[in-house]
């Protein structure tokens, strides 16, 4: 975040807070130049009271930064999955509710704003320095770069599944993720339409990577947007089994599973956490909701 937050102030912040915080008007480089000499003026440009260092600019400017983002990657992203990929005949499924996507992407806009202020502390740590993230490859070399990817998809898988399946406790599930769970058959949709403590506390191995393990800092711009890109992915309710890889990535039929059976299939991108807690179920054709709607018709 500390990269977007840079170049957000390059490109626009700069002159935004300029504009609404000015330091100073147009001064003259001169203290005192005649009149008719006025065309020959040197100036120096509008610049902010607050500088970019200063906290409450960066706070104010990682929140909108960040519910910028998140609501352009969750409309781009979901959009384009609901559009090209989600089986709409699903929405025949008896257990689709009525309205079923207006609800979930209005739980989703009451969820942003809460959600970015509890992630805001971790954007301001990471703008302020105390994060691991590096800019030069060499500092650890090519191997780790390339290495750091599955690592970063590891451990965050891993730190999700305890996460996820806490949630699915008794005495916390009916507050904080049985609102998610109301979607038995989702859409892409669904992907972000958490109670707003739910959603956070899932994010919270994406941010805890960084200040516990050294990670290129454009790779984990691009990590950060992949996951939301693969929340989005795993909540089209999709069936398809019989892949080569399906024992091993936890893909949308896994997640299907999950919300049509709750207790299983807790990963977000592999299958080896759910094998080691006990909690996995094997995709298969006949647990398929398509078969329901077949029945309807």
């Amino acid at each position: 975040m500390d990269l977007v937050l840079h170049l957000a102030d390059d490109y626009l912040l700069d002159k935004v807070w300029a504009r609404l915080l000015p330091l100073n008007h147009y001064i003259a480089s001169s203290p005192y130049v005649a009149s008719s000499n006025f065309t020959s003026i040197s100036y120096t440009p509008l610049q902010s009271a607050w500088p970019r260092d200063y906290v409450p600019r960066q706070i104010i400017s990682l929140t909108v930064i960040t519910l910028f983002g998140i609501h352009c990657l969750y409309f781009l992203f979901a959009w384009l999955s609901y559009k090209f990929i989600f089986n709409h005949d699903m929405m025949r499924h008896p257990r689709f509710l009525e309205n079923q996507v207006k609800q979930e992407i209005q739980s989703s806009l009451r969820a942003f704003p809460t959600m970015t202020l509890l992630t805001l502390p971790w954007f301001q740590a990471e703008v302020m320095g105390y994060s691991k993230l590096y800019d030069n490859v060499e500092e650890y070399g090519w191997g780790y770069l390339a290495l750091s990817v599955p690592f970063f998809l590891f451990f965050t898988d891993y730190g999700i599944y305890w996460v996820h399946r806490l949630l699915h406790h008794p005495s916390i599930y009916k507050t904080f993720h049985k609102p998610h769970h109301k979607w038995i058959i989702p859409t892409p949709f669904a992907s972000h339409a958490f109670h707003p403590v739910d959603g956070y506390l899932q994010s919270v191995p994406y941010h805890l990577y960084i200040f516990l393990f050294p990670l290129h800092r454009l790779t984990f711009l691009g990590l950060f947007v992949f996951v939301n890109f693969w929340s989005i992915l795993i909540h089209d309710s999709d069936m398809i089994t019989g892949h080569v890889l399906e024992k091993v990535i936890n893909g949308p039929a896994h997640h299907t599973l999950h919300h049509l059976y709750f207790t299983v299939n807790y990963g977000q991108y592999f299958t080896w956490a759910d094998r080691v807690g006990g909690s996995y179920r094997q995709p298969e054709s006949c647990l398929d909701p398509m078969l329901e709607v077949k029945k309807q018709s």
